[in-house]
Parts: structure tokens; C-alpha cells; sequence
């Protein structure tokens, strides 16, 4: 398997939806590239942080901005 593999099975490998045959074979490159191995542990700790987490409220001049940009983007006018 290579990085770009790993990647692409990422989110089927995290949520427990991929092959079993994939698995082993994700695993095996896991054993030995450091650098998956980060994106898979820094992603699994993001999705625990955000499922754990409360929602926060924009600032009303955040809003306002990224509400902007949207219709702006969009071409509408509000």
C-alpha cells in the first residue's frame, strides 16, 4: 500500500467501514510509515475533539462577514 492509498481509505479505515483484507494491508504500512501514522492519529484525535465538543456561536461580526462573502459568492443580495 502507498500513502496516497492510506488516504484514500481514511475516513472507510476510521469509521470501521473498510475490508477486512484492507485493513491488514493499511496496517502493515501503518508498521512502518511515520507519516500515515500521524495523519491517522491526528485525525482520530480531531474527530473524538469535535464529536466531544459543544457547538460556539459565531461573533455576530464573523457571521456578518462570512454571510457577506456567501451571497457575495453566490451573487445574491440580501
Amino acid at each position: 500500500m502507498v500513502c496516497k492509498k492510506v488516504l484514500h481509505s481514511l475516513c472507510d479505515y476510521l469509521d470501521g467501514n473498510l475490508d477486512p483484507r484492507l485493513v491488514e494491508e493499511l496496517s502493515r504500512h501503518l508498521s512502518h510509515c511515520e507519516d500515515c501514522n500521524i495523519v491517522v492519529d491526528t485525525t482520530r484525535k480531531t474527530i473524538e475533539i469535535y464529536c466531544k465538543s459543544e457547538p460556539m456561536a459565531l461573533p455576530e461580526d464573523v457571521k456578518a462577514r462570512l454571510d457577506r462573502a456567501f451571497y457575495e459568492k453566490l451573487g445574491w443580495r440580501p
